[in-house]
C-alpha cells in the first residue's frame, strides 16, 4: 500500500508524551507516524485518537524540545506492525522491536499488525494438553494447560522475576520439546533486572529458544503500551504459521497499567477505580485474549502474566480485573518467602480453572488430581492447627494432629521449597507421595486404595531443598 506522504502542521498543544494535531481527521486510528521538530530531527509515535477537531499522538520519546510553531507529523504507516521471522528466535529487542543484542535487523517473511486478528471463537479448540513448567506446586496442584492464560499474582519486593526466569528455562510440553518457544515480554524494568534476565538467559541456554522485548524503566511510556503486543504477535506468528507451542511470559503488567493511567491523565480522561482509566478491563482483554489454540492449527498461544500487587492487595483494580478475564492465579506468598521458601508459591489462594482438562490417565498420571486434592486438605489443616498451636500450645494436640503439623512443614521444605530444581510430573508426584505417607493411611480420604497400595511408603531419595535430604 503506497501512503501519501502529506504533512501535518497544526500542532495545536502538547501534554506529556502525547501531541494534539488539529485538521489531521483523515490520519487513521492507530498509525506509525514521524513527528520531525525544526532541527530536522525525527521521532516517532502512534496515532491513538481521531476525531473531527484532532488527532492525538503518543510519542515514544521525550516530548521536550519541541515546538508547537515548527513541528510537523507525516504518516508512516497506516497501523503499528512488526516485521516477523522465524529467525528472531534466540534474539533481543526492545520495547518497540528494534534489536538490541549487536545484530542485524531481522529480515521480515511478514509486517503484522501488533494488535493482532481477532481469534474467531467458534475456531477455539478447548484447552486440554499439560505444559510441565519443572515446579512441584504448579504442575501438581494449578496445573498450567497448553493455550490457557494463568497469571502469577506477586507483590513487590518478591521474587517473580526469578520464577518467570525459571519457568522459562523449564517449560515444556512432554512430546513436542523440539517446537516449543518461549516469547518473554518485560515492560518497566530497571537496569539491574534487563542485566540479570540477559544473563539468565544467556547462561543456562534458554535464549536459544527465546524471543525477548524487554522494555526498560527509564523508556518512554508509550513504548511500554505497546511491548505486550509486539511480543504476542512474534508467539502468534510463532505458534500459528510455523506451528510452534509457544508459551508467553509478561512481566511485569502492574507496570504496563501504570502506563496506561498516566497516559489516560495526559490525555484528561475521566478516571475510574484508583485513577485508572474505566477502559482498562477491555485493554487488559485485549492482550489476554489473544491466547487460546485455534482447530486445525498444529500450534498454540499461553500466557503466563506476572503482576505486582500494589500493597499485596489481591482486590486492587489490576488483579481484580485481571482474575475476571484470565482462567486462574498463582499466588506468590510473601510469609513463604520470609522462611526462605523458593519459589514461595500458596497453593492454597491459587487456582487453575482449566487443570481438570489437562491432567489425569493419559495425560499425566492417574493419581494426579486426587493428590493434588489431598495436598490441598493436608496443608489447609496443617496451618489451622499452627494457629491453635499459637494460642494452645501443642500440649493439647493429638498425635494426629502433630502429623499434621509435620506434614506442613515437610510440604513447604520439600514440595513448595524445591529451589532451582527443574522436576518432571512424576518427580513431583514422587515428593507428593512421600510427604503424605507421613500420614496415617486412614487420613488419606481424597485418595483411592489402589493409588495407596500403589504408591504409599514413596521414598525421596535426593528430593531435597537448598542441600538437605529428607529424613
Amino acid at each position: 500500500m503506497t501512503l501519501l506522504q502529506k504533512e501535518y502542521n497544526d500542532v495545536a498543544y502538547i501534554s506529556g508524551p502525547l501531541l494534539f494535531v488539529n485538521a489531521a481527521s483523515d490520519l487513521p486510528n492507530g498509525a506509525i507516524v514521524n513527528i520531525k521538530d525544526s532541527r530536522g530531527k525525527l521521532r516517532g509515535g502512534r496515532v491513538i485518537s481521531v476525531s473531527d477537531q484532532n488527532a492525538v499522538i503518543q510519542v515514544f520519546e521525550e516530548t521536550r524540545g519541541l515546538d508547537l510553531a515548527t513541528a510537523s507529523v507525516s504518516l508512516v504507516e497506516d497501523v503499528a506492525r512488526l516485521g516477523v521471522s522465524k529467525e528472531m528466535i534466540g534474539r533481543r529487542f526492545d520495547g518497540l522491536g528494534r534489536p538490541i543484542d549487536g545484530l542485524p535487523a531481522v529480515v521480515a517473511e511478514q509486517r503484522l499488525s501488533v494488535d493482532g486478528q481477532p481469534m474467531n471463537p467458534a475456531a477455539r479448540a478447548k484447552p486440554e494438553e499439560f505444559i510441565q513448567t519443572g515446579i512441584s506446586t504448579i504442575d501438581v496442584q494449578t496445573s498450567l494447560i497448553r493455550g490457557q492464560k494463568l497469571p502469577i499474582f506477586s507483590g513487590s519486593g518478591l521474587p517473580h522475576n526469578e520464577l518467570a526466569a525459571q519457568i522459562a528455562r523449564q517449560a515444556k510440553v512432554p512430546g513436542h520439546e523440539g517446537d516449543f518457544a518461549v516469547v518473554f515480554a518485560a515492560m518497566g524494568l530497571t537496569q539491574r533486572e534487563v542485566s540479570f534476565f540477559t544473563q539468565e538467559f544467556e547462561r543456562t541456554g534458554a535464549l536459544a529458544r527465546s524471543v525477548l522485548f524487554l522494555n526498560k524503566a527509564d523508556d518512554p511510556a508509550v513504548e511500554r503500551l505497546l511491548t505486550p503486543r509486539m511480543a504476542l504477535t512474534t508467539a502468534e506468528y510463532l505458534a500459528f504459521e510455523h506451528g510452534y507451542h509457544v508459551l508467553v511470559i509478561l512481566t511485569d503488567l502492574t507496570n504496563y497499567c501504570e502506563a496506561l493511567r498516566e497516559i489516560g491523565g495526559a490525555r484528561e480522561e475521566i478516571p475510574g477505580r484508583r485513577g485508572f482509566p474505566g477502559y482498562m478491563y477491555t485493554d487488559l482483554a485485549s492482550l489476554y485474549e489473544r491466547a487460546g489454540v485455534i482447530e486445525g492449527k498444529p500450534g498454540s498461544v499461553t500466557q503466563v502474566p506476572i503482576l505486582s500487587m500494589p500493597d499485596d492487595d489481591i482486590t486492587h483494580p489490576i488483579p481484580d480485573l485481571t482474575g475476571y478475564i484470565t482462567e486462574g492465579q498463582i499466588v506468590v506468598d510473601r510469609t513463604l518467602n520470609s522462611k526462605g521458601v523458593f519459589p514461595p508459591i500458596n497453593p492454597l489462594p491459587s487456582l487453575s480453572r482449566l487443570q481438570g482438562n489437562g491432567i489425569g490417565k493419559g495425560k499425566t498420571r492417574a493419581d494426579h488430581k486426587n493428590v493434588a486434592d489431598q495436598l490441598f486438605a493436608a496443608y489447609a489443616n496443617g496451618l489451622d492447627l499452627r494457629k491453635l498451636v499459637a494460642i494452645t500450645g501443642e500440649d493439647a494436640l493429638t498425635e494426629t494432629d502433630k502429623l499434621y503439623l509435620k506434614f506442613s512443614d515437610d510440604f513447604e521444605n520439600y514440595f513448595i521449597g524445591q529451589g532451582d530444581q527443574d522436576r518432571s510430573i512424576d518427580d513431583s508426584l514422587t515428593v507428593a507421595w512421600g510427604i503424605l505417607s507421613k500420614l496415617p493411611q486412614s487420613q488419606l480420604t481424597r485418595l483411592s486404595k489402589d493409588s495407596i497400595d500403589k504408591y504409599y511408603g514413596t521414598k525421596m531419595d535426593e528430593m531435597w531443598r537448598g542441600g538437605r535430604s529428607m529424613q
